[in-house]
């Protein structure tokens, strides 16, 4: 008797374990019977309606080889069913990636704009080419799709562009659903692809610590003895030789700012410093416990300012061999860079770098240090580790 003209409710044996199931309401569908380790159990292969009894055969033959085996044919297919729910629990988009990074940090950033500034980029520039694509798929190739275009044209969003999408791809191997390098990252990767941009084609670059490891850094720092002299040149981004030749007269520690005049400046120019509370704390305290001899921070030699190679001696100690002091000029101008809104020109005057286009020299006359007073020390809070970013990440800043 044919499948169709069966109506009766019970089991109809076809072979080898394989039934078709009426049901008192009159359902079908197909159930394999098997026995193992002296247990009888049933499994549904599906209705009638939607597998056939081709189909229905082939799958009863391969639940009859795993019984061979001793294994369940239930208990595989969980397993399988597992594995599936797993895979599709890790597929997460670019897009679905970031807009969740953002909404976890959007609580350490300074303002709603620098959320949509981050937003922005990633609708512009990244979404287009891998918002729908799967994290773990994301490879150097695409990140230059997006890069390439913009990456002589329109630079400062590029960088930020680039240091954007390498914290989210970053955020996302942190929590398991990517593996490998960082696509997105620039030193000894994307700098082999990107073409060379005239404002960095003269700088040399000193290994440096990326900002994100910097408040374990300073915390570790900060533990150690005779570390305030590097304390201060992380929280200032001056250079090696402006601390090592600081004098106590030149911190004017009501008004929180250092000058440091224009004979120890590497452009001859006087430089000011806005001094975070941190700053202010940690020249208070050499003030009231080791300046001598003139110097804010004196050698262990009578007369002498501290070495030049002390600084580098305590990242020895501390083991780090893979970043230098001047480095810490370059951690924090990717910070500003990556993790907030601040404007190129803010950062390059905290960093006194000399200004080659004499259009901007011409209107870059004042020094901007009330502007940069709350950059530094958004800095300082970021080296503590009390802010994930500023922007922030972060890794954060402006679209164009």
């Amino acid at each position: 008797m044919g499948i169709g003209k069966l109506v009766d409710p019970g089991y109809y044996a076809d072979g080898g374990g394989l039934y078709l199931q009426i049901s008192a309401s009159g359902s079908r569908s197909w159930i394999y019977r098997f026995t193992i380790a002296g247990r009888s159990r049933e499994m549904g292969l599906g209705p009638l309606s939607l597998v056939s009894l081709a189909a229905a055969r082939k799958e009863a033959m391969e639940c009859r080889a795993l019984v061979k085996e001793r294994q369940d044919p239930i208990e595989a297919r969980k397993d399988r069913d597992r594995e599936r729910v797993a895979a599709t629990a890790g597929a997460i988009t670019f897009k679905d990636a970031a807009e969740a990074f953002i909404e976890r940090r959007k609580g350490m950033w300074r303002s709603e704009k620098h959320k949509k500034q981050w937003s922005a980029t990633l609708v512009l520039y990244a979404y287009p080419v891998i918002g729908h694509i799967d994290v773990r798929d994301i490879d150097t190739e695409t990140i230059a799709r997006i890069l390439l275009p913009i990456w002589t044209k329109k630079g400062e969003t590029a960088r930020r562009t680039r240091g954007r999408i390498k914290a989210i791809l970053d955020a996302e191997t942190a929590l398991g659903h990517r593996t490998g390098d960082n696509p997105a990252r620039y030193v000894d990767h994307l700098d082999r692809i990107l073409p060379r941009t005239h404002r960095r084609r003269d700088i040399k670059h000193h290994p440096a610590l990326p900002w994100e490891d910097m408040p374990a850094f300073y915390a570790a720092l900060k533990a150690r003895r005779s570390s305030r002299a590097l304390r201060l040149l992380i929280l200032t981004a001056t250079r090696t030789s402006e601390v090592r030749f600081a004098k106590p007269e030149e911190f004017d520690l009501d008004a929180k700012v250092w000058t440091i005049p224009g004979e120890r400046m590497k452009g001859g120019i006087e430089h000011r410093v806005p001094l975070s509370d941190e700053a202010v704390a940690i020249v208070r305290e050499q003030q009231d416990q080791g300046a001598k001899w003139g110097w804010l921070f004196p050698s262990n030699r009578e007369g002498k300012s501290l070495s030049n190679m002390a600084m580098a001696t305590v990242l020895r100690r501390m083991e780090r061999r893979d970043i230098t002091v001047h480095g810490f000029r370059s951690t924090f101008r990717d910070w500003v860079a990556d993790c907030t809104d601040y404007p190129d020109s803010l950062a390059e005057q905290a960093l006194a770098h000399t200004i080659k286009s004499m259009v901007e020299s011409a209107y870059r006359r004042r020094d901007m240090l009330e502007r940069r007073r709350g950059m530094m020390e958004d800095w300082a809070a970021h080296c503590r580790g009390e802010r994930a970013v500023v922007l922030p990440f972060t890794a954060p800043a402006s679209a164009a």
